[in-house]
This record gives structure tokens, sequence and C-alpha cells, in this order.
């Protein structure tokens, strides 16, 4: 039996961002970071905002969400007592927004807040998942909270609000699409409805995504971006990631590699461990078939190849970083953190729905093969 549980209206379509005006004598927390304030994106969301609203901004969201940050977000959101808050921006926007939404549960028992999503990337699905992830900055180490209340009430997918990303923060959050689809579509947690979305996202990751980053202006390209991210967070929230998340946090949290080249630099790795087991590796091939990365006619082990040169292919396109040592990290603080990223990976939350068994060693030599 499979339970689908999907709580957010998405309004989708360029000028979405209308149904703002809705919202009439509200209180308004909306959170952002300091970039969106100074380069009109605040400005834009509030031209919608009805003028009976009253709307408190903290703009302080930093990357990777620190604890901290979500503390002193809470703070002024308990203080505001509004009834609706906006996240505005990335995943760390969106994610902030969760932490003071969980927290704030947390300490009163209840809160009737609405959380709307507006995503000014294309890459974490986080407005539409269930999931948080925190960092604590003295640990170095990201926690995932998973808690159906912080799912977003709403999430506005405009296209316009991405045009102005840049290349390589499109080919970052891109490849964290591609990764949410693969991942969720050999999770544990796999399902027709997961496969479904898995499989639509990368569709449009393979038609959209370099069209996105060579030119950013495409309004069609962008607008398909934006539903594949939303499309794959759909996925893996109901089906699970896996050992690339699981790496990639811990390549975050130490090195602060950003979040979709840590897992573009070890998904090619990951699938072909992964498809060392017969039934993942059958579902890999299924998936590159069913989207045109590779044919009907081609055996399994050759469609799994045709995935990881599509994935390596996206990389060269893009010109991202291969490798950890192509992000400038050298060998002699790598091998001082190994020990730490293999402990923690094995911990992380997302390796519970990796369809293999990773032990160790195995860790070991991924990270090994990566740097």
């Amino acid at each position: 039996m499979h339970s689908i549980y999907l709580k957010t209206k998405i309004h989708s379509g360029i000028g979405s961002l209308q149904v703002l005006s809705k919202y009439k004598d509200q209180k308004i927390f909306l959170v952002c970071d300091n970039f969106l304030l100074k380069n009109g994106g605040v400005r834009q969301l509030l031209e919608v905002i009805d003028s009976t609203c009253d709307v408190k901004i903290f703009h302080q969201v930093v990357p990777d969400p620190p604890l901290d940050t979500v503390a002193k977000a809470l703070a002024q959101f308990q203080h505001f007592a509004p009834q609706v808050m906006i996240a505005l921006g990335g995943g760390s926007a969106i994610d902030t927004a969760k932490g003071v939404l969980y927290f704030s549960r947390q300490m009163s028992g209840s809160s009737h807040v609405k959380l709307i999503a507006v995503p000014t990337t294309s890459g974490t699905g986080s407005e539409v998942t269930s999931v948080t992830v925190l960092t604590d900055t003295h640990s170095k180490i990201k926690h995932m909270v998973v808690e159906e209340s912080i799912m977003p009430d709403e999430a506005i997918l405009d296209a316009r609000l991405v045009l102005s990303v840049p290349p390589q923060i499109t080919a970052n959050t891109g490849m964290d699409v591609f990764t949410h689809a693969l991942e969720a579509y050999v999770a544990t947690g796999s399902n027709p409805f997961s496969d479904a979305m898995a499989e639509k996202a990368v569709e449009f990751v393979r038609s959209s995504l370099f069209t996105c980053y060579s030119k950013g202006d495409d309004l069609q390209a962008r607008g398909q971006m934006h539903e594949a991210s939303t499309f794959a967070g759909i996925a893996f929230d109901k089906a699970g990631l896996g050992l690339s998340h699981s790496i990639a946090h811990q390549l975050g949290g130490i090195f602060h590699i950003p979040h979709g080249l840590a897992n573009a630099i070890v998904l090619k790795d990951v699938v072909l461990h992964n498809s060392k087991d017969l039934k993942v590796r059958s579902k890999y091939a299924k998936l590159a078939c069913h989207t045109g990365i590779s044919s009907a006619n081609k055996n399994e082990e050759e469609a799994v190849w045709d995935l990881v040169r599509c994935i390596e292919h996206f990389k060269f396109q893009m010109k991202m970083p291969g490798t950890v040592r192509d992000c400038g990290i050298s060998r002699r603080d790598y091998n001082e953190a190994m020990p730490t990223l293999a402990i923690n990976a094995l911990k992380d939350w997302c390796m519970t729905s990796n369809p293999t068994r990773i032990e160790p060693e195995d860790i070991a030599k991924l990270l090994n093969s990566i740097y």
C-alpha cells in the first residue's frame, strides 16, 4: 500500500506571484537574504501584497542555514506574531522559514501560521517537502528535520523570479534537481507516484537545464526547470534520497562546497556503486530509457553507462568542477577530514533510504575516488 500526502497548493506560471494579493489585513513575516532585499526581488514581491497588510522582513538568511540564524528569525517571528510567513529565496530561505515554524510549534505546542514558499532558484524542491536541513556551525554537521507540519501550505512557481540567476548557480541548483530525481527513483521508498514525478523531472532537466545555463533569459526553459525542481521535490519527499546526499551534506558542512555542486561531484560514483545491485541497475536503466537518455535496444549495463555519461556531460557543458580537488580543497585537508566525512555520511538521515547497503570501506573508497 502507498499513502501519498500532498499538502501544498502549487501556483505555477508567469505572473503566479499575483496570488499573494488575496491576503488582506494580515501580519506577514517575510524571510529572505540581504541580496534579494537589495536587488529588487523583495520589492517585486511587496508590489503585489495588499497595502492593508503589515509586513516585517527578516533578511539575514545565509547559505546552509545555521541554527543560530534560525534562532534570530524565531525571536523576531514570535515577537511579531504573524498570521502568514513567506519564504522568498532558494533552499536556504525556505529551510530557515521551516526551521522557524518547527521550533515555534515545538515551543508553543501549536501554530496556525500559514507558510508560503516562493523559490527564486530551481533546485532544492523545498517548497513542496516536509524536510528542512539546518547546520550546526560548531560541529559542522547538517541536521535534517523531517516533519509533515512544516510542509509549505502554498508554493508559488513564477519563472520571472529565476531569470537573473547566474550561470554557475543555475548549474549547481540544476544538478541538485537531477540528483533528487535519480536518488528518489531508486530509493527504498519509491513508488509509482514518486517514479512518475522523478521521470518528468529528469525529462525537463534534459531538455531545459543547459538552455537555462547558456541563455538565462529563456522564459520557457526557466519555467520547465522551475517545475522540474518541484517534481523532484515531491518525488524525494515521498520516496527518500540516498548516498549522494549523505556525502554532499558532509562536503557542504565541512568544506562549504555548494550543495548542488557537491551532489554533481559524487553522483556518478554513487550511480555506479548502487548499480552493482542488479535490481537497482535495472531501475536506473528503466529511467534512462523512459527519459530518452538511453534507448530500448541497449542492455541495462549500457543504459546505466549512458546515464553516467549524461551526468558527466552536463558537468562538462556547464564548466563545473569535476572533483573535490577542483574546488580548491588540498589533499592534506581532505585526508584529515575523511574519517569525519565517512562517519557522518553513514549517520546521515538520507542513508536510510539508499537502495543498497553501504559499508565503511565503501564510503572510504568513494571519498577517495571523488577527490
